[in-house]
Parts: C-alpha cells; sequence; structure tokens
C-alpha cells in the first residue's frame, strides 16, 4: 500500500486496517517460524505497510 492509498483513508478505516495488517502480520511471522515462506519479502512490506499506517494516524 502507497502513501498516497493511505492518506485517502478516514480515522477509522486506518484503525481497522492498522488491526486487520497487524494480525496478518503476526500471522506471517509465525509461518514463517515454522516453515520458510515462498517469498518472505512480504513481511518486509506489511511492516512498511504497518508503518504508513501508523505515521498517518499520527498525523491527523
Amino acid at each position: 500500500m502507497k502513501q498516497s492509498e493511505v492518506k485517502g483513508y478516514s480515522q477509522e478505516e486506518l484503525v481497522d486496517k492498522l488491526a486487520e495488517s497487524k494480525a496478518m502480520y503476526g500471522e506471517l511471522k509465525r509461518s514463517h517460524s515454522m516453515s520458510p515462506l515462498d517469498n518472505p519479502s512480504q513481511i518486509t512490506k506489511l511492516r512498511k505497510t504497518i508503518a504508513r499506517i501508523k505515521t498517518a494516524i499520527n498525523n491527523k
């Protein structure tokens, strides 16, 4: 998710997206610890998305 996409969401939508992304991040980390993922860069992309969402929430 790009920063321009994140800016378009309202405060409530950002909070929902943040919770959803954190849950998905936890699942990816758990599954990666048990067996390697096919694309481990998903974890990095999701972590960056979470940071973008947190930044947008703090700016609003």
